[in-house]
C-alpha cells in the first residue's frame, strides 16, 4: 500500500466508536479510547480537496440519498443527525482556511484532513445522552482516491483499519470479503468489542466510485440490529436512477 495513510477513514471510525461508547461505557473509558486513537501513527498523505460540485447528498423523509454514488440509506425513526458536527471536528479550521489575512490559519487548514468529508453521521440517540445500550450509529464518509497514490481497490482501504480497530480494542471477526448490494459490489469487514456486559458490533463496507473512496460504517448492539441497518442500504441501478424524479 506504499505509505497510504487513510486519515479520513481512521478519523471517522475512531470518532464514531468513541461517540457510540460515550453512553455505553464510563467517561474514563471513552476518554481512554479517544486517546488511543489519537496516538496512532500518521503517515504523510497527499492533500486533495473535494470539488465544490461534489454531491454530498441529503436526507428526506428519513432516507439519505446521494445521486452521484447512487446510494440510499434508511435512517431509523427517531435517530439524530450529527453530520455537521463530525465535519467540524475533523477540520476545525474550515471556516478560516480561505482567510488570506492569516497565513498561519491557511497553512493549518492545508495540513488538516482537507478533502475528507463525512456525508452522513446518524445516531440512535444524541451521543452526549447517557444510556445503558450501545448507541447504534451509521456513518458514511468519502474522500478523493487521488489523496492516496497507489489505491487501486476497495480492499486496500481496509489496510490501516486493523490498527485503528486495535487501538479501539475491537476484534476483527474475519478477513474483508466482497458483498453485493443490488448492482453494487463492496468489500466488507466485521468487528466486535466487549463493553462490560454488552457487545458492540460494527460492519464497514467500502467501495471506490468515480474517483472517490467511500466507507459506510454501521454500529449496533446485536447482530440482528446491525443487519437491520445494513438492510436499509440500497444502490440504484442506472435504469432506476434514470426513472427517478428530479
Amino acid at each position: 500500500m506504499g505509505g497510504m495513510s487513510f486519515r479520513c477513514f481512521r478519523f471517522a471510525f475512531a470518532l464514531l466508536a468513541a461517540m457510540a461508547l460515550t453512553s455505553a461505557a464510563s467517561p474514563s473509558a471513552a476518554q481512554s479510547s479517544s486517546s488511543s486513537s489519537g496516538s496512532s501513527s500518521s503517515r504523510p498523505r497527499k492533500t486533495v480537496t473535494l470539488p465544490a460540485t461534489f454531491d454530498t447528498g441529503s436526507v428526506t423523509n428519513g432516507i439519505y440519498r446521494n445521486r452521484a454514488l447512487r446510494l440510499a440509506c434508511k435512517i431509523p425513526e427517531g435517530w439524530v443527525l450529527r453530520t455537521e458536527e463530525m465535519n467540524s471536528a475533523q477540520n476545525p479550521d474550515a471556516d478560516s482556511k480561505n482567510d488570506s489575512t492569516d497565513p498561519s490559519k491557511s497553512s493549518d487548514a492545508q495540513e488538516s484532513g482537507v478533502g475528507a468529508k463525512v456525508l452522513l453521521a446518524a445516531f440512535s440517540r444524541p451521543p452526549e445522552a447517557k444510556g445503558q445500550e450501545v448507541n447504534s450509529s451509521i456513518l458514511i464518509a468519502v474522500e478523493p482516491m487521488a489523496a492516496y497514490p497507489g489505491l487501486k481497490d476497495a480492499e486496500q482501504y481496509f489496510g490501516p483499519l486493523s490498527e485503528v480497530a486495535t487501538a479501539q480494542r475491537f476484534t476483527q471477526d474475519a478477513a474483508p470479503y466482497e458483498i453485493a448490494i443490488g448492482a453494487q459490489t463492496l468489500v466488507r469487514a466485521d468487528f466486535h468489542k466487549d463493553v462490560g456486559t454488552r457487545v458492540m458490533r460494527q460492519a464497514t463496507l467500502a467501495m471506490l466510485s468515480h474517483g472517490y473512496a467511500v466507507s459506510i460504517t454501521f454500529l449496533a448492539g446485536t447482530e440482528d440490529q446491525l443487519q437491520e441497518l445494513i438492510d436499509g442500504l440500497e444502490f440504484e441501478t442506472s435504469a432506476k436512477r434514470s426513472q427517478s424524479p428530479e
